[in-house]
């Protein structure tokens, strides 16, 4: 496969996806070869006395057997790869993934979060699956695991990453303007580096603006480096001159520290002229919302 088999449930779904693929492609040509086949050999022709043809019992017989007989070996297989994917062991790490618009949070059990999944190498980790918002649909394609983000339900899968690496994380339900751009990380690691990452505090110093825009998963819609995407981007915002749509009026204001603030907790007061009203607002701390505006007051 060009994908890398990099979870313990990865082989064998590829081994049921092979089975029915060769299947569909061996009934394919024997379909089109026979039909070809019969197109010339059976073709009306002028003056030709027609033949009674009588039924064959063990030809009836072979058609109906194979096909049962290869639909009962996709059954097993395909029960396998569900069993495997679907009853989790009882020692497992269970770690809370959050969808919303438009990135993932990770939450582990000791209160850790992340925008990036972090896992150990070998050792069984369950995912219980929520949204915060609309449907999402978690998939980590070398893991071949996929599982629906419901809106006020949790949903379930597991996996044993079995290959070091980085890993893609996608998005694979519509969910809005940012859903291409819903995309994460899985970082499979030596269990010991796991360890120390895990247990590792937290910096007592300082928190980082950046590292909270991209937990909130802020930088989703907006960017650092002035570029556009589905919201404006941070650069050179703070003191500038913003066109907003306020009660559906235009206006010109200055981004302050006030309208920082303001656009972070209530998004939904003064929309940049040019961009949708999609943002929702985002929970913070006050020691969070300090920390963002002020990384945002350096991006010039």
């Amino acid at each position: 496969m060009l994908i890398p088999e990099a979870s313990n449930s990865a082989i064998k779904v590829d081994t049921t996806f092979s089975y029915i693929l060769g299947i569909e492609v061996i009934l394919l040509m024997l379909v089109t070869s026979t039909m070809i086949f019969f197109v010339i050999k059976y073709n009306r022709k002028k003056k030709e006395t027609p033949e009674n043809i009588e039924g064959s019992m063990f030809l009836e017989i072979i058609w109906t057997a194979i096909p049962t007989l290869l639909v009962i070996g996709m059954f097993y297989l395909g029960w396998r790869s569900f069993d495997i994917i679907r009853f989790v062991p009882k020692e497992v790490m269970t770690i809370k993934v959050t969808g919303r618009q438009w990135s993932w949070l990770f939450s582990y059990e000791n209160g850790k979060q992340s925008d990036t999944l972090n896992v150990p190498l070998g050792k069984p980790v369950k995912m219980l699956l929520t949204s915060a918002d609309v449907l999402h649909s978690f998939y980590i394609p070398a893991f071949r695991i996929k599982e629906d983000c419901v809106p006020g339900l949790e949903t379930y899968l597991w996996f044993t990453a079995e290959e070091l690496g980085t890993y893609d994380i996608f998005c694979t339900e519509y969910c809005g303007l940012g859903h291409s751009g819903m995309v994460s990380k899985v970082i499979v690691m030596p269990e010991k580096e796991f360890d120390a990452w895990y247990s590792a505090a937290p910096a007592a110093a300082k928190v980082s603006g950046l590292k909270i825009l991209e937990e909130k998963g802020c930088l989703g819609c907006h960017t650092t480096d002035g570029t556009k995407k589905i919201g404006p981007t941070f650069k050179g915002l703070y003191e500038s001159r913003v066109t907003v749509v306020t009660n559906g009026m235009e206006r010109v204001i200055t981004a302050d520290e006030g309208y920082l603030k303001r656009m972070i907790l209530k998004p939904g007061v003064d929309i940049v002229k040019g961009y949708p009203n999609i943002m929702p607002p985002i929970p913070v701390t006050p020691e969070e919302l300090n920390a963002i505006v002020e990384y945002i007051k350096t991006l010039k």
